[in-house]
């Protein structure tokens, strides 16, 4: 692909130096510690991978970035962008100054190109909150009236703790303290491959399975369940809504999912999914959840007041709510927040496109999907191989325990692993006195890492983004196996303890 020279925005940021830089501050040289096997997955990118990483400045620090599973990092455009928002900044859907009207005129086109990134019928559909956590709680609050003594709801195993400790304290703690019975029912996972017992689920399903919840991909395991499956469990459950429906409502935590494959929410026909922008390139604050239009109509909002409450429609005896999305947007929203977050869509786009293509980044055009479509797909495929090469590095480190599903079947990703006789943390550590920035502990997977034994219930965690390069790898494998004192020597690859 032909080099670019300068950053999206019109500012040089970085060229040459941001493509040499990882090599000043890591003291581990990734070409001697391969010399004692040679590499076996080799990547060739769709993409200039210089040219996009010139556009982020912690590239020029020498930083070698692979916990992005946690959070990514933010590119220099967004950052001039944020200045530019700034300076004509004003409230949205309550001023009459030509500043307000042209937030409020961003704000709500950012909806839009949210609605188009994963396929939504309209911005009706997109509800926005700090994270994915809060747009867990946010459909616990919505449909907590809704459920009925004796139901039950259904999550798994696999689950972040922001997809389970809801429906704990929800079937705990709060509806006992008004007399209903709700039951929490968890599915279990494979412990060699780590995938879901859909066997298992169907079995937990019933006629009073309110809803089923989901990952659409662990950030331990890294593994992705069929979700197709899932729907079809859920359909059949017969379960009669509020709405008239018979089927069990779908929740999907997408917040692996979304950053690294392309997620259409009409063919997966889910009735809710959530993911946060701080993982897809965006600064922190913003989260999204999708839900249907007429659940989303039907259901109570989570948060009251502010720019839920339809103008002026506030009296002793009754209060009426605002239309679709802004019912659910109580308050002040994070406006500068979502502009941020929906131009970082539209520069994955021209990040991931072919030279001379329009840009998007900037402008008002309509998405169309197959432009998300290949971006993502080509987001995806890149990550992939850089999480095969991983995997296929670290499968040589002696006394390795790698967890998940084996070479060659899909995950996301990202490679969570622990090396006999070290403790994760202490791991990560010597790692990140390498330059090389892991993430340990249990991920906010606690009852996966319990369910696998692990003790202490945690693991040592690489994970990849768009701006990685396959030196990022080697040099992050090769941090794993300098800091543990290995030799290098060919092992059996072990998933379980």
């Amino acid at each position: 692909m032909k080099a670019r020279a300068c950053s999206l925005d019109g500012h040089r940021d970085g060229g040459d130096t941001a493509k040499e830089s990882g090599t000043q501050m890591n003291p581990v040289n990734s070409a001697d510690r391969w010399s004692v096997y040679p590499p076996s997955v080799n990547l060739e990118s769709e993409f200039d991978i210089d040219w996009i990483r010139s556009q982020f400045d912690f590239v020029n620090t020498g930083r070698i970035v692979t916990n992005n599973a946690a959070s990514t990092q933010a590119p220099l455009p967004i950052l001039h962008l944020t200045r530019e928002v700034l300076r004509d900044y004003e409230n949205v859907h309550r001023g009459q100054s030509q500043a307000s009207q042209s937030t409020t005129m961003r704000f709500e086109l950012a909806y839009d190109t949210i609605a188009a990134w994963i396929n939504a019928p309209s911005r009706r559909n997109i509800v926005t909150y700090r994270n994915t956590t809060e747009a867990h709680n946010a459909v616990m609050y919505s449909l907590m009236t809704e459920f009925r003594d004796g139901d039950n709801v259904v999550t798994t195993m696999l689950e972040h703790n922001s997809n389970y400790v809801p429906w704990y304290a929800l079937t705990e703690e709060i509806l006992p303290r008004f007399g209903r019975r709700v039951e929490r029912r968890l599915a279990r996972f494979d412990p060699v491959t780590g995938a879901l017992d859909l066997h298992h689920l169907t079995s937990l399903v019933d006629e009073r399975t309110k809803l089923v919840c989901c990952t659409g991909a662990s950030n331990f395991l890294g593994t992705k369940p069929p979700l197709d499956i899932v729907r079809a469990i859920a359909d059949a459950s017969g379960y009669v809504q509020p709405t008239g429906e018979r089927r069990s409502l779908m929740l999907v935590d997408a917040a692996q999912l979304v950053p690294s494959t392309y997620t259409d929410v009409q063919a997966l026909d889910v009735d809710y999914l959530s993911f946060s922008f701080h993982k897809m390139l965006a600064p922190f604050g913003v989260g999204v959840l999708y839900g249907k239009e007429h659940l989303l109509d039907h259901s109570l909002p989570f948060l009251f007041g502010g720019d839920m409450i339809a103008e002026g429609q506030v009296s002793p005896d009754l209060v009426e709510y605002n239309e679709l999305p802004w019912k659910y947007a109580a308050g002040t929203p994070n406006i500068v927040g979502v502009v941020q977050s929906a131009q970082t869509l539209r520069l994955m786009i021209d990040l991931t496109a072919d030279p001379g293509e329009a840009s998007f980044f900037r402008s008002e055009r309509p998405i169309p999907a197959h432009v998300v479509r290949r971006s993502m797909e080509r987001i995806g495929r890149h990550t992939h191989g850089l999480t095969a090469r991983a995997l296929d590095r670290l499968s040589a480190v002696p006394g390795i325990t790698i967890y998940g599903p084996p070479i060659g079947v899909v995950r996301s990703p990202l490679v969570a692993f622990n090396v006999e006789g070290w403790n994760p943390l202490d791991l990560a550590t010597e790692l990140d006195s390498r330059g090389v920035e892991a993430r340990a502990g249990c991920h906010c997977a606690t009852l996966a890492h319990h369910s696998l034994g692990l003790d202490p219930p945690a693991s040592c965690r690489l994970s990849f983004a768009l701006y990685n390069s396959t030196d990022d790898v080697d040099r992050a494998c090769a941090a794993v196996l300098d800091a543990t004192g290995r030799d290098g020597g060919s092992v059996s690859r072990s998933l379980r303890l």
